[in-house]
């Protein structure tokens, strides 16, 4: 950049995509559409499909670029690829079916430019079948005692821009031995939270369109990369009421499976804190007295997960 706007920080945007031909149009095209004065080079990776070459673009501070996943298949080594191929001093990602709003990345670059965190993150809307409900953590929302008990949703992915130099050393890239690449935004939410934190932009500034993500239903994995992250992060163990959460979520997944397990995990949730709903509506559908996909439904309708 030139003139008055060289001093500000180039930004890479990360969109990992797979079979949306459509809706990453329209990721990319509200990237694009930024009114962010800085560069914005937008990384487009695919993960396991064919380049779409046509999507790529060059104009004046504004770049679109299409490369092949080049590490571990997954999200997670598709975002790190994406991360790897750029050079800019800031980082941010996009998943292919959210959309920014034009100003998202201008009041965040504002914010990280007073210093302090090396990430910042706001609030989102989330779409869910025609219903829409607006989610805006608040700073204590996003501290880590806060974080891994309640799994803050409204920390999502879409919203991070975080310092390149940050990302690559205290916190680290996006871990590709998760299962799947399940939950690796909130892995990476958590390393980021130990980092040093958050700057909040206290507004909804990303369209969150859930129903289409890959891991709504896939038990099997979700069940495994919860086993993971238990293993791998101690600050589980260290709050019940966390430990519960993630035991019942591990015991609906194993419900969902009719696995006889997902009872006992149940107990487990209910013995670290009896105040866990997960732990109870595990049994509703071992029971098979609901289907996990009903209460999924319902959950997304009001704006929530299981």
């Amino acid at each position: 950049m030139s003139g008055e706007h060289a001093d500000l920080p180039d930004v890479d945007v990360v969109i990992a995509t797979r079979d949306r031909p459509r809706l990453v149009r329209e990721a990319i095209t509200a990237v694009l559409s930024q009114t962010y004065a800085g560069t914005i080079r937008c990384i487009v990776v695919f993960d396991g499909t064919e380049l779409d070459h046509s999507l790529e673009q060059r104009g004046p501070g504004r770049s679109v670029e299409v490369v092949a996943n080049r590490r571990r298949p997954g999200l997670a080594g598709a975002r790190n690829t994406g991360i790897l191929a750029g050079q800019g001093e800031l980082v941010a990602f996009c998943d292919d079916d959210d959309l920014w709003l034009p100003d998202k990345l201008g009041r965040q670059v504002e914010l990280l430019r007073t210093g302090g965190p090396a990430t910042c993150v706001t609030g989102i809307e989330v779409s869910y079948e025609g219903e829409r409900h607006t989610r805006v953590p608040t700073p204590a929302d996003l501290e880590l005692r806060h974080l891994v008990r309640h799994r803050v949703m409204e920390a999502h992915p879409s919203t991070v821009v975080v310092r390149r130099r940050a990302l690559l050393s205290s916190i680290g890239l996006v871990d590709e031995a998760i299962p799947g690449s399940y939950g690796e935004d909130f892995d990476w939410m958590i390393r980021a939270a130990q980092a040093g934190g958050f700057h909040l932009v206290a507004a909804p500034l990303v369209r969150v369109r859930w129903g289409t993500s890959q891991f709504s239903r896939d038990w099997t994995t979700i069940a495994a990369a919860i086993d993971y992250g238990l293993a791998k992060h101690p600050v589980f163990h260290e709050d019940r009421r966390a430990l519960a959460r993630l035991l019942g979520r591990k015991a609906f997944a194993l419900a969902a499976l009719h696995r006889r397990e997902a009872f006992a995990c149940a107990l487990s949730s209910a013995r670290a804190s009896v105040r866990e709903p997960r732990a109870y509506l595990a049994a509703v559908v071992a029971l098979r007295l609901v289907s996990a996909e009903r209460l999924l439904d319902v959950a997304h309708r009001r704006g929530h997960g299981i």
